[in-house]
């Protein structure tokens, strides 16, 4: 049987299937997801999963380089913001205006987590990164300048 935390097949999969560059959002419940073949769909009930919960399970098991979320998340939801950052240590979060969000990400997403969360404006974009340690730990090998501070 599988060791690690996740045990949902097909975010499993969709993590298994990220490729460096990749975006992978977390949301809400009422965040319109444009495909089906994008959605994961972990909602259950009002708040069943959370953000938070399902922000830090997909962490334990997915490297990113870039967090995205709303700038109204920053100024609406602070408290959601605030647990963003804690949960996202790797790097510092980002914000786009909701607009540019919305117009942007859904399309460009490779998949899409839904989550229970009744949260305004709870979504979060990762981009996926390599693990730069793993990446170029072989002899002989230069580390480039862009991954130096994570190697």
């Amino acid at each position: 049987m599988k060791l690690g935390r996740i045990l949902n097949k097909k975010l499993n999969t969709a993590i298994s299937d990220m490729g460096h560059g990749d975006i992978l959002i977390i949301c809400d419940a009422g965040f319109p997801i444009p495909t089906d073949e994008q959605r994961i769909d972990l909602a259950l009930e009002k708040d069943v999963p959370t953000i938070e919960r399902v922000l830090e399970l997909v962490l334990s098991d997915f490297c990113y380089e870039k967090v995205l979320v709303a700038e109204e998340l920053k100024a609406f939801n602070r408290p959601l913001y605030d647990e963003v950052e804690r949960i996202c240590a790797r790097c510092p979060v980002s914000t786009l205006p909701y607009p540019e969000f919305m117009a942007s990400l859904p399309r460009a997403a490779k998949y899409i987590v839904r989550t229970g969360a009744f949260n305004p404006y709870g979504n979060i974009a990762l981009t996926s990164a390599v693990d730069a340690p793993r990446w170029f730990s072989k002899p002989g090998l230069v580390v480039p300048e862009a991954y130096k501070g994570r190697v």
